[in-house]
């Protein structure tokens, strides 16, 4: 199924909206149109492409909400969604925390569509994933790697006048490369709105240096190191942190921004306004940016704008929900769509340069939640750690699993680099003080 233009899908919601016969309608329409190429063993082993729409209609009467959805347009079909909402919408029970739908709105220019994203062909994908395979066959090394590009949009429309529509483009690549006797393993990720700034051959010499650099890991004791972890390692648990920053959790006691009860009604619930993190550290999220743009608004059509989480080291605006803003007599502030975290000027090889003793970390994975309150995780470091001795790498060695907390990790910093889009998000290298390594791993 081809992508639905905007005028097109007005005309399509406003036919929704018409056969309403509830108190508020709401339906978004979703679509997407992907292509992807897969290799293993230096050989193509999947490709294809994908397309869907999809509408959803959610209906209300007073406090109770019905939603049904569907990825067929005739109006025989519409008709039967927008009823099956409604008698779902009877049978539910009163949500006492339903709140009414905006009204219309005004949004933020966010530029998330590239038309060479659209424009990409299964020659173009064959021809990216080539130039992966040749230097690893070359180099008598494993390549096994993903390559996705997808063309999204997204509209909504309610009965009290909010209309709102977005395209993106999105490609992601990743590659590992191993050593033929697996001794040795590198990996690289990219990850662009414009298909023209994707170099998949550049992204694999890194993966086969980092295969060939780490032959022979040495054995190291755990404990806790100075660490350099590249944006691939860092994401995660800063994903995860600014995750967690929902004010709800936090008034009802049960997140690492509650506070202490104390005495006096009117004491704070969270830690809104309160210096937890270093000085440098400032996380923000930000629909207009044009390295790592997001959607300019909600899923439910409220704006999205330019909001602080962390500055200066400050917890400063909390994410809630409609109905918490009113309970809690706050504003509504939705999540931001991206994190963008600050960095510095550094490149990764001068904050090498700079460190006399340390630990340089390709990537994190398998990450797990060790205690929500302290935000304390585990996990493994993968595909390529080394051991940094005056300024140069000296060798590779074995993986650790590390027990860290971001909020202790982000008040260990001893320099940020600059930040590279991974995930959708803007993500500095960086150099960290006693982080953790709690044990040793086996796993290349």
């Amino acid at each position: 199924m081809t992508m639905i233009n905007q005028e097109t899908a007005k005309k399509l919601l406003s036919k929704v909206i018409a056969l309403s016969k509830a108190d508020e309608c709401e339906c978004n329409l979703d679509g997407r149109t992907a292509g992807n190429i897969r290799y293993a063993r230096n050989t193509v082993s999947t490709a294809g492409e994908e397309s869907d729409v999809v509408l959803v209609v959610q209906s209300t009467f007073g406090k109770k909400m019905g939603v049904a959805t569907i990825n067929e347009f005739d109006d025989v079909s519409l008709e039967k969604v927008v009823r099956r909402s409604e008698e779902l919408a009877k049978l539910a029970p009163d949500n006492e925390e339903l709140m009414p739908v905006f009204g219309p709105q005004k949004y933020l220019e966010s530029r998330t569509y590239v038309e060479s994203t659209a424009n990409v062909t299964p020659d173009d994908r064959a021809n990216a994933a080539e130039a992966s395979i040749a230097p690893s066959k070359k180099g008598k090394l494993v390549a096994s790697g993903f390559l996705e590009e997808e063309v999204t949009f997204n509209a909504i429309m309610n009965n009290k006048g909010l209309f709102a529509y977005n395209t993106a483009t999105n490609v992601d690549f990743s590659v590992t490369i191993r050593t033929e006797d697996g001794k040795g393993s590198g990996w690289a990720t990219r990850n662009y709105s414009d298909y023209k700034m994707l170099d998949t051959g550049k992204a694999s010499q890194i993966a086969i240096q980092k295969a060939k650099g780490s032959v022979d890991a040495k054995e190291m004791e755990p404990g806790k190191y100075t660490v350099i972890l590249e944006p691939a390692a860092g994401v995660q648990l800063i994903e995860n942190m600014i995750n967690n920053f929902d004010q709800r959790s936090a008034d009802e006691g049960r997140s690492f921004l509650s506070k202490k009860k104390s005495e006096g009604k009117d004491a704070p619930l969270n830690k809104l306004g309160e210096k937890m993190f270093d000085e440098r550290v400032h996380i923000y999220s930000d629909p207009s940016n044009p390295i790592a743009p997001a959607a300019p608004f909600e899923q439910n059509g409220f704006p999205r704008e330019k909001v602080d989480w962390i500055k200066d080291g400050i917890v400063k605006n909390m994410p809630n929900t409609p109905y918490w803003a009113k309970h809690s007599k706050t504003a509504y502030i939705p999540g931001g769509g991206n994190i963008i975290m600050a960095g510095g000027n550094e490149s990764l090889e001068d904050m090498i340069k700079n460190t006399r003793r340390g630990v340089l970390v390709t990537r994190l994975w398998y990450i797990r939640t060790l205690d929500p309150q302290t935000l304390l995780y585990t996990g493994l470091t993968r595909d390529g750690t080394f051991y940094i001795e005056n300024g140069e790498i000296k060798y590779p060695i074995k993986n650790f699993r590390f027990n860290e907390s971001p909020i202790v990790m982000l008040n260990n910093i001893e320099g940020l680099g600059k930040p590279e889009r991974i995930d959708g998000n803007l993500i500095p290298p960086m150099k960290i003080r006693d982080f953790t390594f709690s044990s040793l791993s086996d796993a290349v």
